[in-house]
């Protein structure tokens, strides 16, 4: 097993080791990431699903099945579908939205990608997504997988950590900035 960067020493890591290895094995690494990015999006866009993996009322066989139905809806691939019902039959689908983060890092890692995270006030559109990637690319000199995430918190502009360096060009950032060098 390849060194995961300190991944796996979470849960959600150690699950999304374990997925992305089965994934590898596979040869099916791309159609997983596809999967996990149809479910990435579910989660983000209904409430219901949102609560069908988080909620601790909801019983192992209703969550096994919400989680069948949503496979089949969203036309999951097998590895992840399997996967899915290992996570609900442990009750472990909180874990989720982890899982998927921790095996976009794998799968990029394995491409020779860098990761970045990148959070904006408001989703971003495919060509935004490309430019981004391309200004990254210059920057660091290599390709860039981006992980997006929309927090309308930051009024505007970006916030995009990669490793340990954090670029935050986000208005609220400027805005306490600014504050801070009227007060003197």
């Amino acid at each position: 097993m390849e060194n995961s960067g300190g991944i796996g020493a979470s849960l959600s890591g150690r699950y999304a080791t374990a997925l992305f290895e089965l994934a590898r094995e596979e040869k099916q690494i791309e159609s997983v990431e596809t999967s996990l990015s149809r479910l990435r999006a579910a989660l983000d866009q209904s409430d219901d699903f949102r609560t069908l993996t988080t909620s601790p009322v909801v019983s192992r066989e209703e969550a096994a099945k919400g989680i069948a139905a949503t496979a089949n809806a969203l036309a999951l691939d097998p590895i992840t579908t399997r996967f899915l019902g290992v996570l609900a039959q442990n009750r472990r689908l909180g874990q989720l939205p982890m899982v998927i983060r921790n095996f976009r890092m794998l799968a990029a890692r394995h491409r020779g990608e860098t990761t970045a995270e990148v959070t904006s006030a408001h989703p971003l559109d495919d060509t935004q997504v490309a430019q981004l990637k391309t200004q990254l690319r210059q920057r660091i000199g290599r390709d860039v997988a981006v992980e997006l995430n929309v927090d309308p918190t930051i009024l505007g502009g970006l916030v995009v950590r990669i490793g340990s360096q954090m670029i935050d060009s986000s208005i609220r950032t400027r805005l306490n900035s600014l504050a801070h060098a009227m007060k003197g």
